[in-house]
């Protein structure tokens, strides 16, 4: 049988169906065209294409194949379908970022829901004392930096700028630059780079 009932698949096949037949039924209304001329074009009925279309049946393989013939796109066209991620990053849920290759034992967080978009701001607990001169960053873009509790010192091309809690500085990546946590107590900060990074 070519076709099946949705709820008859595991609720992670059902949510492919659905990405699947919305894709085909933007792909459709894209190309302007109605259920019958699809219909027309592929040789599959308007009502298989409608539950298609509705996350409603599990086509075969061939079925598909002569959906992308009549959309005229690649069958694996069909199964690209960007991963909806919630724009919301719970604390708790927050992604552990490396140091860049360097030993530390500073905190780095991803505060953005991921690296694609045009900006990072990452979340950065320093310990007192840490210090990383030795390996100073440049890069393109720019750099913005919010001190919420502790002290840091923030050297651009070797000039000092110490921030203290509510302090801010920008400034361009490309400039060599590096930091320090002179204070006794952790600093927890907030950077925002564009492009990003990590």
């Amino acid at each position: 049988m070519a076709h099946s009932v949705v709820s008859e698949t595991s609720g992670d096949t059902g949510q492919l169906l659905a990405a699947v037949g919305a894709k085909v039924r933007a792909l459709r209304k894209e190309r302007g065209l109605t259920l019958e001329q699809l219909s027309e074009s592929t040789g599959l009925s308007t009502g298989i294409i409608s539950q298609i279309e509705r996350g409603k049946a599990n086509p075969a393989f061939t079925s598909l194949a002569q959906l992308a013939h009549g959309l005229d796109i690649p069958v694996g066209r069909l199964f690209h379908v960007e991963e909806q991620s919630s724009p919301v990053v719970r604390k708790g849920e927050r992604r552990r970022l490396d140091h860049h290759g360097v030993e530390s034992d500073d905190v780095y967080e991803l505060l953005t829901p991921d690296l694609n978009g045009a900006l990072e701001a990452t979340w950065v607990e320093s310990r007192p004392g840490s210090d990383t001169s030795a390996t100073p960053f440049r890069h393109n873009g720019e750099e913005f930096g919010l001190v919420l509790s502790g002290m840091k010192d923030v050297y651009l091309d070797g000039v000092r700028h110490r921030l203290y809690e509510g302090d801010s500085i920008r400034y361009a990546s490309t400039i060599p630059h590096w930091y320090v946590n002179p204070g006794d107590q952790v600093c927890i900060s907030v950077w925002v780079i564009t492009p990003p990074t990590w």
